[in-house]
């Protein structure tokens, strides 16, 4: 391990961190008892203090119990944009001793069923725009229970604020067996029964498609969250007195921990936005004077193209940070001329967040960062694994305490992502950079075959699976493409059944696709080809058909074409 990093380490900051040895719940806890009248969450100008939100989540676990026979180690579904529901939902269900598996909004019917059936959970929480997608699984009694919120029960304070119409929309009071309304849970006003998960016990459950595209829970404990919860705070030196923006999405590790967690265990206040959007995002930086916020790229660009930036009192930001996908240099630029400094950092969901971060006062463009407490990362050749020096491009690994144990109830993907090196345990992120002499990371390229669209993962392996379903297509293969705005898109090149040749446009397949999975993973490009490149073996060579794309100029604006 090299410590050429250390040298521009944070100087508040020693090199090791002693994580809290408690169950994550214990945190909301502690800040309601701390802060129990200041708000922890302002939701389009309505205040949750930290006393309410540790009660309602206490009133959540009770009803999960009592009426659920939800039990310690149970998976919960948790399927809502950000809200305060979302995460109230979150810690009753880790106040219930359960386990927290958050779904992306974005997924379909059959996505969250698949989910489901693999967490083996049969109780979710659910917001009431989603529910239509969930109520044919409690149908089929694929789920047995489910607890239906309203965002607009929130929305207690008159506001100037533009509030997005399904944020707005009246409850609906749905009736069905098995079926609550957040607001009767709540009314019930149960109470769990005694905490008893500790730090190895299992906390949250988030899901990647790993290496080969298909669904993998990410077994965190307690303990590996914890790290990360406290680490990103200590790194930045984050104070009570903060206030904090929260945009990114909570169902996702970056937005989890530095929009969530992290927070109630420091004590700030965060401004909740469900949905971006930048002059709501400009008011209210302005308005409760932000310092900070941890977004993706695109929602920093979007931020500062807005033409009536310079009407808002931003003078209360400290810092911005993020990662999924680097910042554009020039953007960066851009930043740093107005006094901003754009922070990024790298982590995956195997890691619950960050693994390395850029120190503040000393960060580089377009950099992974370096690694931060207790976190001993390398580079390795993928195939030898042999530790390549400083300058060398291979693999890149890491060995720390948020890292996760394994991939639910798949032990031989489990065993092919972690090796042993100098008697520790590391984690192969599949991802292909180098560290230069002061011990900074570069991603280069990925290992694993990903496509990343502003921010998103998506996996073509999945999306092929999806795509050989429609009965037009005989063969598929999903690759990368260029795009100005997202960095990447999903394009599908395709090969038609005989009797379909001539008979099908580009965008009744796309169109398709937006009926059956999450709009990120609907490709923008349709091509039909003859044929596939295959090897010996009859494998599809998608790596000659991404190079030979990778070579092209593509378009930024959606379009589909045939070939």
């Amino acid at each position: 391990m090299s410590n050429a990093h250390f040298k521009f380490w944070p100087a508040h900051a020693m090199h090791r961190l002693i994580a809290p040895a408690t169950n994550l719940f214990y945190n909301a806890e502690v800040s309601a008892r701390r802060y129990p009248d200041k708000p922890y969450l302002v939701y389009y100008d309505t205040p949750v203090t930290f006393s309410a939100f540790h009660d309602e989540a206490e009133r959540v676990a009770g009803y999960l119990e009592q009426k659920c026979g939800v039990r310690k180690g149970d998976r919960v579904l948790l399927l809502m944009q950000n809200s305060p529901q979302f995460i109230i939902g979150y810690y009753g269900i880790l106040r219930a001793n359960a386990v927290v598996v958050p779904l992306n909004p974005m997924n379909l019917t059959q996505e969250i069923l698949r989910y489901a059936k693999d967490a083996g959970a049969v109780t979710m929480l659910v917001s009431q725009e989603l529910y239509p997608r969930v109520e044919p699984l409690l149908k089929s009694a694929d789920l047995t229970h489910v607890i239906v919120a309203a965002y607009s029960d929130y929305l207690k304070v008159s506001t100037t604020l533009a509030v997005p119409d399904f944020i707005s929309a009246p409850r609906i009071d749905y009736q069905a067996p098995g079926l609550v309304l957040w607001k009767d849970v709540l009314a019930a006003d149960f109470r769990p029964g005694p905490l008893t998960a500790g730090p190895d016990d299992l906390c949250v459950m988030p899901y990647t498609s790993g290496t080969t595209g298909q669904p993998k829970g990410c077994m965190h404990t307690h303990r590996t969250v914890m790290h990360t919860t406290v680490a990103s705070m200590q790194w930045f030196a984050l104070q009570p007195e903060m206030t904090l923006l929260a945009v990114a999405p909570m169902f996702h590790v970056t937005g989890m921990q530095g929009g969530m967690n992290g927070p109630l265990f420091i004590g700030n206040t965060m401004v909740l936005l469900p949905r971006w959007d930048r002059e709501v995002a400009a008011q209210c930086v302005e308005r409760y004077k932000v310092a900070s916020w941890t977004a993706i790229p695109t929602m920093i660009q979007d931020f500062f193209l807005n033409p009536n930036i310079d009407k808002y009192d931003l003078s209360s930001i400290r810092r911005l940070s993020g990662g999924g996908a680097a910042m554009p240099a020039a953007v960066a630029q851009r930043l740093a001329n107005v006094g901003i400094t754009y922070v990024e950092g790298y982590g995956l969901t195997e890691t619950i967040a960050a693994t390395h971060i850029n120190p503040a006062d000393h960060p580089k463009q377009q950099c992974l960062g370096i690694p931060i407490f207790d976190v001993d990362s390398r580079v390795i050749d993928p195939a030898t694994l042999r530790e390549l020096p400083a300058g060398e491009v291979g693999e890149i690994i890491m060995h720390g305490p948020q890292v996760f144990l394994g991939y639910w109830k798949k032990p031989e993907d489990t065993a092919q992502v972690f090796i042993e090196l100098d008697g520790k345990k590391f984690f192969r992120s599949g991802d292909l950079g180098r560290m230069d002499g002061d011990g900074y990371f570069f991603i280069v390229d990925r290992l694993k075959r990903m496509i990343n669209a502003s921010g998103y993962k998506v996996w073509p392996t999945e999306i092929e699976s999806f795509m050989y379903q429609h009965q037009a297509v005989q063969e598929a293969c999903i690759i990368g493409a260029k795009d100005a705005h997202r960095g990447e898109t999903v394009k599908a090149i395709i090969v038609l059944k005989a009797e379909w040749r001539g008979k099908i446009e580009a965008q009744a397949i796309i169109d398709w696709c937006r009926e059956n999975m999450a709009a990120y993973k609907v490709p923008r490009f349709v091509e039909f080809v003859d044929a596939l490149p295959k090897s010996g073996a009859g494998k599809i060579m998608w790596r000659e058909l991404q190079e030979r794309e990778n070579a092209k100029s593509t378009s930024s604006s959606p379009m589909a074409v045939q070939s």
